[in-house]
């Protein structure tokens, strides 16, 4: 049977590191690559974590997501659900099983109930019908017959852009992603649709302020420098998280922009380094630790009550102002 040490040799990291990590240690200061060697190093020695003896909740619950693990690290949004969701689980004494398409008929009877992460097609839905127990999605509301817990991007974006508008910006830009999960869907950001309807309510939207790539700090960099070779330049922007404002930073820089004096910017999710760019990032802040636990509580309610209606619940955003945004100056 693999140890905690097997783990930490496999991973190359401390002993210590491999506990704090499974255990989900709120204090430990790793990156999220650390992380993620530890859990593939678990994953791949088959390492079972000591079973609390809690004979009350003694259930097992399937995780089944839609993102793979480089995603993840591409956009922490994500990654910090599932941990939520498994630190929950696991300190309630259930057990978590990791469920895919190819998992056997027999495992999945077994499952008390299961929790789903990330977008969904129509083949998934059959897929999660299929396996006929309560079932809870976690950022998207795909069907009808399941739980779901999310937030609500419409007010989230409407946030951000309210608090540009109001400091008196209507050059507004907007920089997302349309990307892939691990089965090959392909999704729009919601956000762009929010962006877009409210500027054209206004009567201020510009089709040339919008620049779809990626989630990624290169995106954000070659994207804005797209924007600001334009004659007519943006005053404010707003990007779908905080890991394209990244790369927008660097773009603004080396473009001799000014942040906020020159272009103000918004990001989306809070990230812990958002606080510490240069100026510190304004932001949508997401409660992804709350959603995690909303999830569990949803679905173990299904479970015990046997409910039959489906509930739909939304977990509220905050905007952190910060050094990043300015009232637009009368010359711009």
């Amino acid at each position: 049977m693999a140890t905690i040490k097997d783990i930490a040799r496999r991973a190359q990291v401390s002993i210590t590191t491999v506990s704090r990590v499974l255990n989900y240690d709120e204090t430990l200061n790793v990156t999220p690559d650390t992380r993620k060697k530890v859990f593939e190093a678990a994953e791949e020695l088959n390492y079972k974590m000591p079973a609390k003896q809690n004979k009350k909740n003694s259930r097992m619950i399937g995780f089944y997501q839609s993102y793979s693990l480089e995603e993840e690290l591409a956009d922490t949004y994500y990654l910090s659900i599932r941990v939520a969701i498994e630190k929950k689980i696991k300190s309630e004494g259930l057990e978590l099983y990791r469920v895919n398409k190819e998992a056997s008929k027999e495992k999945l009877k077994k499952l008390d109930g299961l929790v789903c992460l990330g977008m969904f097609n129509r083949a998934d839905i059959e897929f999660f019908k299929q396996v006929d127990k309560p079932c809870v999605i976690v950022d998207s509301n795909p069907d009808e017959h399941f739980d779901s817990v999310g937030i609500d991007f419409n007010s989230a974006t409407k946030k951000a852009l309210d608090h540009l508008y109001g400091l008196g910006h209507r050059k507004i830009a907007f920089i997302g992603g349309s990307d892939n999960d691990m089965y090959g869907n392909r999704f729009k950001d919601l956000r762009q649709d929010v962006f877009e309807k409210y500027l054209i309510e206004r009567g201020i939207f510009n089709e040339m302020f919008v620049k779809i790539g990626g989630y990624h700090p290169e995106d954000g960099y070659s994207l804005l420098k797209e924007l600001l070779q334009n004659e007519n330049k943006p005053t404010a922007l707003f990007v779908a998280n905080d890991t394209i404002a990244v790369g927008c930073y660097k773009a603004a820089y080396e473009f001799g922009l000014k942040i906020p004096e020159d272009l103000s910017i918004v990001g989306f999710n809070d990230i812990s380094s958002a606080q510490f760019m240069v100026p510190p990032l304004t932001t949508i802040k997401l409660y992804t630790e709350i959603m995690g636990e909303a999830a569990y509580e949803v679905l173990m309610e299904r479970i015990n009550t046997k409910r039959d209606i489906s509930k739909v619940v939304t977990i509220n955003t905050k905007l952190i102002e910060r050094g990043s945004t300015a009232k637009l100056k009368k010359n711009q």
